[in-house]
């Protein structure tokens, strides 16, 4: 479970910091450089995933406590 949930936080890092496989301005989408849009991408795909991982986290520290609710 944990590191399903490192997965989820690391994997944003991991494409931003890795320039080379989006610096190119094609393809554009509705006029926007590939570059541009593809960061935009990862701000709500980031999102989505730091929102998987704290729901994974509180599930993982529920079974932890014996199925208690915090």
């Amino acid at each position: 479970m944990r590191v399903v949930i490192a997965l989820c936080l690391v994997a944003p890092f991991v494409a931003m910091l890795w320039v080379g496989s989006y610096a190119k301005v094609d393809p554009t989408f509705i006029g926007i450089p590939f570059f541009y849009w593809y960061q935009m991408l990862w701000v709500l795909v980031s999102t989505a995933l730091t929102m998987v991982a704290y729901k994974l986290w509180q599930r993982d520290q529920r079974s932890r406590k014996g199925g208690a609710s915090a």
